[in-house]
């Protein structure tokens, strides 16, 4: 059956775990939903993993509608949900829907896009005009030059709040998922129990409707630094088949992310 978003509120209202995880071609896609993957990130994690960049800041919406369109031909039942890559949509809420029509109209179901309160009216904009948004707060990879590196965000209390009410206006604003990035998993747990909408988490604990994680961190294939909240499954499986199961059942399971792996 296809993932829509009706079906991941039903999963979040019903306790099951939702999976997500990177994928960037076709082969990749099909492998994954038939691993039982609901969602398939076209992230623009690409930059790094495939085109060896140092952020994601050089990746630009012809590259991401070319992946997102290889990622829709083998997606099969999951979900397609693609990033706006940097300056496609921070410009206005119209820059933002022409930018986010492309990606729907090259196969993505949903657009992620990343940002606070600040995004709320932009959010509102798109899903008003048909198309779903997640909401991507916390650590904001776009922001990296802003925070001076990849940072644990929400932290402090004042801070932490700040983050609640980033979600909150978000939800209310008509976001389909709010993911959190490098959050401490309290304050996961806090704003999951706070919103009507599903969360996602990578590296914000367990206590969240999902988790995500770059596909070259789970296969242990990326050689750059390993952030705390990444596992690899290929020590575990011997196959990318059975990493990517084992992955799925440690998510639907609740057994990852574990202790080593939250802030």
């Amino acid at each position: 059956m296809k993932i829509t978003v009706n079906t991941l509120q039903k999963m979040a209202a019903e306790g099951q775990k939702i999976v997500m995880l990177t994928s960037y071609d076709a082969s990749f896609s099909t492998l994954l939903d038939q691993a039982g993957v609901e969602i398939l990130l076209v992230g623009d994690s690409l930059g790094m993993v495939i085109q060896n960049r140092d952020s994601t800041l050089p990746v630009t919406m012809e590259e991401m509608v070319y992946h997102t369109r290889c990622v829709a031909a083998g997606a099969g039942d999951a979900m397609v949900l693609s990033d706006l890559p940097f300056g496609s949509y921070q410009e206005s809420p119209q820059q933002a829907f022409a930018n986010a029509a492309r990606l729907m109209q090259a196969g993505a179901h949903m657009v992620k896009l990343e940002g606070g309160r600040f995004m709320a009216e932009t959010t509102r904009f798109l899903v008003e005009r048909g198309i779903p948004v997640c909401s991507h707060i916390g650590l904001t990879p776009q922001f990296v030059n802003t925070f001076g590196g990849y940072r644990v965000q929400g932290k402090s209390e004042s801070d932490a709040e700040r983050l609640l009410d980033d979600a909150r206006q978000l939800a209310d604003a008509g976001a389909s998922l709010v993911l959190m990035e490098c959050v401490p998993a309290d304050l996961a747990r806090r704003v999951t129990e706070t919103l009507a909408v599903p969360t996602i988490g990578i590296g914000a604990g367990a206590e969240v409707s999902g988790q995500v994680l770059v596909l070259h961190d789970i296969l242990g294939v990326y050689p750059g630094k390993k952030a705390r909240f990444v596992k690899s499954f290929m020590n575990e499986a011997g196959s990318i088949q059975g990493a990517v199961e084992a992955y799925v059942k440690a998510v639907k399971a609740g057994s990852f992310p574990a202790a080593e792996h939250t802030f």
